[in-house]
């Protein structure tokens, strides 16, 4: 998998740039952008409708990446090996399985990227994700990342994204591997923002252009990084 996803964001840095030398086929996996969308635990990945399509059209707006439609992928099988960035998010508590953990924590070890997302501001979701992903390494939290953190600069630069309902300012959460930037989590329902424009939650967590920003940036930094 490591040479896969090496492979996936040179093309990535390329088309970032607006070279388009030497067009691929738009079903060339090392030439095109697409999401998996992630099964895990009780949960059905389904949540918040077709979010991992609205991310990959996210990063076509801004480049000269083709994109794909987003993929079903189950922490339990081999295929999240041959997806180089994962989405999840829920509502919902839920516990990983032993077998869940440790595919996760080869695909991260080798070079995957996970994006998670809490669902219409429900704080289970994100509370359960805190507790899952800090099993996933023995010497790894989960925490907040600091304004000055690169997922804030890799497109638009952010410097503070406030709360639509609460007086605080909302910070992507990450973990992890040797240093490395390997999973992100915003608990303030930025899916629902980028996605369906905060439709099911009107007046709360991020607003629609911040869930948008925060979204391709991650989606950039995942593929530059």
């Amino acid at each position: 998998m490591k040479n896969t996803l090496c492979i996936w964001c040179v093309f990535a840095l390329t088309a970032l740039a607006g070279t388009t030398a030497g067009a691929q086929p738009w079903d060339d996996p090392y030439r095109t952008f697409f999401v998996g969308r992630v099964q895990f635990s009780n949960n059905s990945g389904r949540d918040c409708g077709d979010v991992g399509q609205s991310m990959a059209q996210l990063v076509a707006q801004v480049s000269t990446i083709p994109v794909r439609n987003e993929r079903p992928v189950t922490l339990k099988a081999a295929d999240i090996f041959e997806t180089p960035f994962l989405f999840m998010n829920g509502h919902n508590d839920f516990v990983l399985s032993d077998e869940e953990l440790g595919n996760l924590r080869t695909y991260l070890d080798h070079g995957g990227f996970l994006f998670a997302s809490g669902c219409c501001t429900n704080p289970a979701f994100p509370a359960a994700w805190r507790r899952e992903l800090s099993r996933v390494f023995a010497d790894e939290k989960t925490q907040p990342l600091a304004y000055d953190h690169a997922v804030y600069r890799a497109f638009y630069r952010i410097e503070r994204v406030r709360s639509l309902d609460r007086n605080v300012d909302i910070q992507v959460e990450g973990l992890f591997c040797k240093k490395r930037l390997v999973a992100v989590m915003c608990e303030d329902g930025v899916c629902c923002a980028f996605t369906m424009g905060n439709r099911c939650n009107v007046g709360r967590g991020v607003s629609p252009e911040d869930g948008r920003k925060l979204a391709l940036n991650i989606a950039v930094y995942a593929m530059t990084h």
